[in-house]
């Protein structure tokens, strides 16, 4: 599982290695990881030219450091100071006994445009809001360069603990990290001006509780519901779908189609669109006597296409097991009667649906994505899926870390998509898994089967559905 922690959480924990180390070790250790890194990306680094963007930071002296190291190995390598009275001593020292030079920024558009690898330097993980006018024209200026941009720690610009990009910023196309992942590096928009990020272990001793995480293969398949030999279709649970309209009846069949293949037992389907559902999945269980006489279930998902169908969405609420609100869900769903709930709630809007719960712009939630789904799981004292790019999955407590997926592929973005996710997700609640885990397992299996189907062209929702199988069985082996 990869985490990620907070700026004061990592200075926390700095802090205290350098107590024990003698002065300088760390910064030494970040430097060998990082020129290691670019050496990597460059394949030869002797003649090659090297751009390093300095600004007044601790990760100013890291680049310098790692740009020592690779001027020692034949690299012509120039530093561009931004405030050339606060820059690293030390790391200028050692840059310029290894035959590297040192400018100001009245050439720095010239010396970028014909570098092979543009070291970011500039703000370190202490920054705050946008670059400021003279570090956006090397942002600029580094954006239009053909050579490989390299950032240190994170890229500058972007909100360390929040992923927000709130001006200009360093877009790279690596960003070499020190210790632990940084949230910024895993959450959108700042996710994106990230690029490959690699991780270099420096020694830091982290609490085991992070602020976020993103689960892999081997965390998801421990999750993983499988049956026993004893195991009949109600040991395994049994999934409620109260979905669909006369107008979108393919809500409903799509949520059923993710709800068979995601462990449980059995899929009861209670709506208007039971004609269309078994003509297409026979095996469910459909009843038109509404959920409260549908029969047994270990949980429901209320909402997919359900229209203005508020009796529905409120006689779901009452039952006292796991409950998936989506779609016209969310809407039609009183916050006080979630709030009130004394079983799990899992909640999964998308941007847009997330900023009508919370009474803001779809652009807000967008550009704040992090604590846009902490805040609407506070507010609703329910577990929240934030679907999108990186799809974010919040408990209602605040102490318990966020989980980030970003399986998917922006070929997910298509009608339907969601309905399946839906399914998915209430079925292994059905399974018994806790609705965070189950939020955050359909996410993972949701991407995957996004990849599957698209493989580069456009997929449907039904193509998504058929792919859970193999991104299953993917995780599994």
């Amino acid at each position: 599982m990869r985490t990620a922690y907070s700026v004061e959480t990592v200075r926390t924990a700095e802090r205290e290695l350098m107590a024990r180390l003698p002065e300088g070790t760390l910064m030494q250790r970040a430097a060998a990881g990082l020129a290691a890194a670019c050496a990597d990306l460059l394949g030869r680094v002797y003649g090659s030219r090297i751009v390093l963007l300095i600004g007044s930071g601790d990760n100013g002296g890291d680049a310098l450091y790692a740009g020592a190291r690779l001027a020692r190995r034949g690299a012509g390598v120039t530093a561009v100071l931004l405030a050339p009275e606060r820059a690293h001593a030390g790391g200028l020292a050692a840059l310029r006994r290894a035959g590297g030079t040192v400018t100001g920024t009245d050439n720095a558009a010239t010396l970028i445009d014909r570098a092979d690898l543009v070291l970011d330097g500039i703000v370190g993980i202490g920054g705050k809001g946008g670059l400021r006018p003279d570090a956006a024209t090397l942002a600029e200026a580094a954006a239009r360069t053909r050579a490989a941009v390299v950032a240190v720690d994170l890229p500058s610009g972007v909100d360390v603990d929040t992923g927000q990009v709130k001006g200009a910023a360093i877009r790279a196309d690596l960003t070499v990290t020190f210790g632990t992942h940084k949230p910024g590096l895993l959450v959108d928009p700042a996710r994106e001006y990230a690029g490959t990020v690699r991780l270099v272990d420096i020694g830091l001793e982290l609490p085991e509780e992070a602020e976020l995480e993103a689960l892999q293969h081997a965390d998801v398949a421990r999750m993983l519901p499988v049956p026993g030999a004893e195991s009949d279709k109600y040991r395994r649970g049994v999934v409620g779908i109260a979905a669909g309209s006369a107008r979108y009846p393919g809500a409903a069949v799509l949520a059923v189609a993710g709800a068979l293949r995601g462990g449980a037992g059995a899929v009861r389907y209670v709506g208007p669109a039971g004609d269309a559902v078994l003509a297409r999945f026979p095996e469910t269980l459909v009843s038109d006597k509404g959920p409260k006489k549908a029969g047994r279930v270990q949980a429901w998902v209320v909402g997919p296409g359900a229209g203005d169908d508020a009796a529905t969405v409120a006689q779901v609420l009452e039952a006292d097991v796991p409950v998936l609100i989506d779609a016209d869900g969310l809407r039609l769903a009183a916050r006080e009667t979630v709030r009130a709930r004394t079983a799990p709630t899992l909640m999964t809007p998308h941007a847009g649906e997330a900023a009508a719960l919370l009474g803001v712009s779809r652009e807000e939630v967008e550009g704040a994505r992090l604590s846009a789904v902490r805040e609407l799981a506070g507010l609703y004292r329910a577990t929240v899926l934030l679907k999108g790019s990186t799809t974010l999955v919040a408990d209602p407590d605040a102490k318990t870390a966020v989980r980030v997926n970003a399986t998917g592929t922006a070929w997910l973005a298509t009608a339907g998509s969601g309905d399946v996710l839906s399914g998915l997700a209430g079925s292994l609640l059905a399974s018994g898994l806790p609705a965070r885990d189950a939020g955050s397992v359909a996410a993972y299996l949701h991407g995957l089967a996004g990849r599957y189907a698209a493989d580069g062209a456009p997929a449907g929702a039904q193509d998504v559905a058929e792919g859970i199988v193999r991104a299953w069985r993917d995780v599994r082996d």
